[in-house]
């Protein structure tokens, strides 16, 4: 596995609409392995092919112990709403107000080739939704209503951190 290097916001290829994977083969699990590092490398919620440079519909969301894989995503259905804090990885200490749906219900196909479904709410739905986002050229900053000073976020967290101990 290897650290791959993340495209910044304001990089054309972020912009653009990935292509289907076609091919479940060693290429494409190192890629979704190297992400997954990466991921973890930068403490992300989740990580897109297009943000390291690739136009193909394969994304990773890692959330509270949620792992998931996301090659050839498809919604089938979301249900209510839910604003709240974003960042990306592609926009360092950029912070804002989002609202997406509050539950998603979709499939995906996994490294395999094989069709699974998932149903997500909360964090690991807005994380699964932003992803999906990527792959279609959508950066988080493009729906913020609100930035968010960083410190007001990490305040956030640390409260967030004391809570759950």
């Amino acid at each position: 596995m290897a650290l791959r290097n993340i495209l910044q916001k304001d990089d054309p290829m972020l912009r653009k609409i990935c292509r289907p994977v076609e091919a479940f083969d060693s290429r494409l699990w190192t890629l979704i392995d190297d992400m997954a590092e990466t991921n973890r490398h930068l403490d992300g919620a989740g990580l897109a092919a297009p943000q390291i440079g690739l136009l193909k519909r394969v994304a990773i969301v890692e959330w509270d112990n949620t792992y998931v894989e996301l090659i050839n995503p498809e919604i089938i259905s979301v249900k209510g709403t839910s604003r709240d804090i974003e960042g990306c990885l592609s926009c360092p200490n950029e912070w804002g107000y989002v609202v997406r749906p509050a539950s998603v219900h979709f499939s995906t196909l996994d490294r395999n080739g094989k069709r699974i479904e998932h149903k997500l709410r909360g964090h690991a739905a807005r994380a699964v939704l932003h992803e999906m986002d990527h792959l279609d050229g959508i950066v988080f900053v493009d729906k913020v209503d609100e930035f968010v000073d960083p410190k007001v976020v990490e305040e956030r967290d640390k409260k967030r951190r004391r809570r759950m101990r």
